[in-house]
């Protein structure tokens, strides 16, 4: 079993036992149908805020995006900028750091410092929180950079071209890096979700169009990259139900521990929620992937109706 299958395995076998989430297999017909209409525009990365169109420097900025892809739960006391989320506002400021730098490279990487972060991406060290996830991101680059040299001489084309067009094999290629190796153990059971690994060769299919290093032959094997975004646009909309106790503490805007029972079946339940979604496309005659139903439920996520009502936030190198 390869390693998106175990991902698929796994969150099916929490799905079946969950006790804090359950998935409403009633309402997944219509919602499959209603989804469709979302899905009549080809995704694409806002090249306002993404590095994109520079060739290698794109693969580049894609690796380096999404090694620091996480911080959700860090994101409320993020200094953002003026009408932009967390997400967009750390892909924003790096594009402007490879606009007027260019790229970052192997041993830049490696040696870079949490203050570093904060002068890249606009940020204040004097917030313990904001201090914290900047060391985190600090470390996530320079694990980054420390691969590089190790696997592929400091070369990100080196590193992609390795997977062969494979989706799947970018993956395993990616999980083994620390911050990448995205799995839990929930009853006995290990369960992976590999977020950040799928979302990167998801990001190089999208700046790419689906060519050169964003050319993959197996992009229908990738589940949803599981975050807190996803899951809450499911729980909105119906797909997902939480149990009361849980909904009051994401309602109160707790912090919902991760590696926790009720964490791990939020975004478990969500790939799997998705999974059945894609199995009832494709019973209809229409071939959609998990990918393509990522990027409609996140954007989906962006509207101000999902955003005025909270959703699950965990302090997790994952998402």
């Amino acid at each position: 079993m390869n390693s998106l299958e175990r991902v698929r395995s796994g969150c099916k076998a929490v799905a079946e036992s969950a006790v804090h989430v359950r998935i409403n297999h009633d309402l997944i017909p219509a919602y499959a149908a209603s989804l469709l209409t979302s899905l009549a525009e080809r995704p694409t990365l806002d090249p306002v805020s993404h590095y994109v169109g520079h060739g290698d420097d794109t693969v580049a900025f894609i690796l380096t995006l999404d090694a620091i892809n996480f911080g959700s739960g860090y994101f409320p006391h993020l200094c953002k900028r003026p009408g932009m989320s967390g997400y967009f506002t750390i892909a924003s400021s790096l594009t402007d750091f490879f606009t007027a730098n260019g790229p970052l490279s192997a041993r830049d990487l490696q040696e870079i410092t949490p203050r570093d972060c904060a002068e890249i991406f606009s940020q204040d060290l004097r917030d313990p929180v904001i201090a914290e996830l900047m060391k985190l991101f600090s470390r996530a680059l320079s694990d980054l950079g420390s691969y590089l040299i190790y696997r592929s001489h400091g070369s990100v084309i080196e590193l992609v071209e390795e997977a062969n067009h494979s989706a799947a094999r970018l993956v395993d290629i990616l999980r083994v890096m620390p911050l990448f190796s995205d799995e839990e153990q929930y009853r006995g059971m290990n369960v992976p979700f590999y977020k950040r690994a799928q979302i990167t060769t998801s990001d190089l299919a999208l700046a790419f169009n689906g060519k050169g290093p964003g050319e993959f032959h197996d992009l229908d094997r990738l589940t949803i990259f599981a975050d807190n975004m996803v899951p809450h646009v499911l729980r909105v909309d119906g797909i997902l139900s939480y149990d009361e106790d849980l909904l009051v503490r994401i309602e109160r805007e707790e912090l919902i521990p991760a590696g926790s029972e009720e964490e791990i079946e939020i975004r478990a339940c969500a790939v799997h929620a998705v999974e059945l979604i894609v199995t009832e496309t494709s019973a209809s005659g229409k071939k959609i992937t998990s990918q393509q139903l990522d990027n409609a439920l996140w954007n989906r996520g962006q509207n101000p109706d999902y955003k005025a009502i909270s959703r699950h936030r965990t302090r997790s190198v994952y998402y």
